[in-house]
C-alpha cells in the first residue's frame, strides 16, 4: 500500500550536481528510517545513505562529505543532494523505507555521470 517515487535523475559530467526527490504515498513519520540505494550494472546493490525518523543520517564512505539526506515531512519527500559526482556514481537509484519489520521500495532513476 506504500508508494515511493523517485525523480531527479539523469546525465550530468563529472564535477556536476544532481538532486533526487522521493515522493511518498502518505507521511514520511510513519516509517523509522528512510534511504537511497543504488545498483551499477553488474554490482549488488548497496545502501548510499539514510535517515531515521529522528533525523539521525548515515552515508557510504564512498560517498560521505559530497552526498546529503534530509526529508521535507510537510511535502512527504526526502531527497539527496548529490555533489562532486564522479563517473563511479553511475547507478539506479531506489529509494527505500522501513516500518517495523517492513521494507518498501520505488523502482528507481537513473543517473549517469559521464563526460
Amino acid at each position: 500500500q506504500v508508494q515511493l517515487v523517485e525523480s531527479g535523475g539523469g546525465l550530468v559530467q563529472p564535477g556536476g550536481s544532481l538532486r533526487l526527490s522521493c515522493a511518498a504515498s502518505g507521511s514520511i513519520s510513519r516509517f523509522n528510517a528512510m534511504g537511497w540505494y543504488r545498483q551499477a550494472p553488474g554490482q549488488q546493490r548497496e545502501l548510499v545513505a539514510r535517515i531515521t525518523s529522528g533525523g539521525t543520517t548515515n552515508y557510504a564512505d564512498s560517498v560521505n562529505g559530497r552526498f546529503t539526506i534530509a526529508g521535507d515531512n510537510a511535502k512527504n519527500t526526502v531527497y539527496l543532494q548529490m555533489n562532486s559526482l564522479k563517473p563511479e556514481d553511475t547507478a539506479v537509484y531506489y529509494c527505500n523505507a522501513r516500518r517495523y519489520q517492513y521494507n518498501y521500495w520505488g523502482t528507481g532513476t537513473q543517473v549517469t555521470v559521464s563526460s
